[in-house]
């Protein structure tokens, strides 16, 4: 769904029913309602909401009164939902100056937002998407924060940065990269747009970059042709490295195990696949079931989004041909995009979602995807990136999600999502108050590490004219199973972004230059590796203005224990002259 940018000039709403109401800190609560609506207004896919006959929308005036400081500890959410789960309906508050302040323009039901709990007047609109004759019911509610526990003390680790040369072709088309490292060799698998990229690094931390893209030089025909999402996955225990382009309903997918010297074509994905969003992950085979046809011993999973539902294929050949595909839930489980697959040690395999029902979930297949199961986080609130998981070498799984609030958040389950522990707001302590691009890698069963871009200017960072919020790479980490998280800045001197950045697709402007996602991972002694597209480079860099690039870049660890405890002993600045730079 498009997100609605700046203010509503000229547009006209029907009143809601009441047409107006209040909240206060006596008085938490105001409900309301509209429709039945028949007509779509899908106004917004062009980038402006419009409202009048016979594209119709819904406004409720909201007053809110509370006493000075009430912000702290507390939030005004405002819920919207309606019976029919096929039809939808998106929410936009705008202030006093009918300026979009917050948005939920999803798939989801309820649509929800969270702001400051503040003494403001606002207009609750509500926009017929697609509303198939239903009728809607909003709530206000001034509700209370959770409390968040103290952050880690636990010394941060520290972050160098490198970017591919410009002598690299797709070295500034780098948006939504994805990254692997083969543990045998060290060497870093950077995948944006059509492009492979090697990265290698010597004793003292530099950074070689290397074209090795999926070509028909390289024994790849289909590869780094065209592509509507790009994809790669490494896997740590075979060392083998998956590239995939999406293609309509298939994928054009190869596979290398020499770091990109040579790939081998595969059939790419499982029939019928979806046609957007496409992941590529693998690991164990779960016990039990069928395992492995040939000497490659992990599944490999391919998973997509359709129209109507998201499904997932399983290969037991090491990639080369997959079984059909099999749906991992439906618009009645969830509507909003999912993330990356990933597999615990065990074989169980996990699809993060950010919009099921009123929260956020991971999609879950105990028997090698012949079977899934949603389970959600109930803290959550559904939010505009994908969220995404990292599985512990214990299984311990850690999501992290972006709030519908814009803030940065991270739970931790012990039993496969039934139950969410530690739920809390990692970038509170550095003031972050919008985040986008999740990514999250895990270690050991206590260590895990959360990677975002995230700024301290709070309000609509999708608000192409007025917002002018400044984006750097944030990485939190913990080393107690999630129970607190030390964050730091990765780019303290180098913002990615200035001003805005859109999250909602085709219907953005030039501030989507960095798509929809970045990536995580760790190399073979526990250091995090960070993709990532620097969005503000050369004089934007320095205090010039935004230039909306897209340059390659990695950030790796540099310092302070990884995500393997058994490399504590020595600070990981110190270990490279003895590693041969792995």
């Amino acid at each position: 769904m498009a997100l609605l940018a700046g203010a509503l000039p000229g547009v006209s709403a029907d009143a809601a029913t009441p047409p107006s109401g209040s909240v206060s800190d006596t008085a938490p609560t105001t409900t309301w309602g509209g429709g039945p609506f028949a007509v779509p207004n899908v106004s917004g896919t062009t980038g402006t909401v419009s409202c009048g006959d016979p594209q119709l929308c819904d406004d409720y005036a909201l007053k809110v009164t509370v006493p000075t400081g009430y912000d702290t500890g507390h939030s005004l959410r405002i819920d919207i939902k309606w019976p029919d789960s096929a039809a939808d309906f998106d929410l936009y508050v705008l202030d006093a100056n009918g300026h979009v302040v917050a948005a939920s323009a999803s798939s989801s039901d309820p649509e929800t937002v969270l702001l400051p709990a503040v003494t403001a007047s606002y207009t609750v609109r509500v926009v017929p998407y697609a509303p198939l004759g239903d009728s809607f019911t909003g709530t206000a509610s001034l509700v209370s924060d959770p409390a968040d526990p103290p952050p880690s003390t636990a010394t941060p680790p520290t972050y160098a940065n490198s970017s591919a040369p410009d002598s690299i072709a797709d070295a500034h088309n780098a948006g939504e990269p994805s990254i692997g490292v083969d543990r045998a060799t060290g060497a870093a698998m950077f995948q944006a747009y059509t492009s492979t990229l090697k990265v290698a690094y010597d004793s003292a931390g530099t950074a070689t970059w290397q074209d090795k893209s999926a070509n028909t030089a390289h024994g790849c025909p289909q590869g780094g042709i065209t592509s509507l999402d790009p994809i790669l996955f490494t896997d740590p225990a075979t060392h083998r490295t998956f590239e995939s382009q999406l293609a309509g309903k298939t994928a054009l997918t190869c596979y290398t195990d020499d770091d990109g010297e040579t790939w081998t074509p595969t059939a790419g994905s499982g029939i019928n696949s979806g046609v957007d969003h496409q992941t590529i992950g693998g690991g164990p085979f779960a016990p039990g079931g069928p395992g492995a046809l040939t000497s490659y011993p992990d599944a490999v999973y391919y998973c997509s989004q359709d129209i109507a539902d998201a499904s997932c294929a399983v290969s037991r050949d090491g990639g080369l041909t997959y079984g059909p595909a099999v749906p991992m839930y439906s618009l009645l489980d969830c509507g909003g995009l999912h993330g990356h697959v990933k597999v615990a040690p065990d074989g169980t395999v996990y699809v993060p979602n950010k919009g099921c029902g009123g929260n956020q979930a991971v999609a879950v297949s105990e028997d090698n995807g012949l079977t899934w199961t949603v389970r959600k986080n109930p803290s959550s609130t559904p939010g505009d990136s994908d969220p995404s998981v990292g599985i512990g070498a214990g299984g311990t799984v850690y999501m992290g999600y972006q709030n519908s609030d814009g803030t940065a958040r991270i739970a931790v389950s012990h039993d496969k999502g039934r139950t969410w522990l530690y739920d809390q707001n990692v970038g509170a302590a550095l003031g972050i108050k919008n985040v986008v691009f999740p990514a999250v890698t895990a270690g050991d069963d206590n260590r895990a590490a959360f990677a975002f871009l995230g700024t301290t200017t709070g309000g609509d960072y999708q608000d192409t004219a007025g917002f002018k919020g400044v984006w750097h790479l944030y990485v939190a980490t913990t080393y107690d199973g999630g129970q607190s998280w030390v964050t730091v800045d990765a780019t303290p001197t180098d913002p990615v972004q200035k001003g805005s950045i859109c999250t909602g697709g085709t219907t953005c402007g030039q501030d989507r230059n960095l798509l929809d996602f970045i990536d995580v991972t760790l190399d073979a002694h526990g250091r995090v590796l960070v993709a990532y597209a620097d969005g503000c480079t050369g004089a934007c860099a320095t205090g010039g203005a935004q230039n909306y690039d897209a340059l390659a870049s990695v950030a790796r660890q540099s310092s302070g224990n990884t995500l393997y405890g058994a490399y504590d002993a020595v600070a990981a600045g110190k270990r490279k002259k003895t590693e041969g730079g792995r």
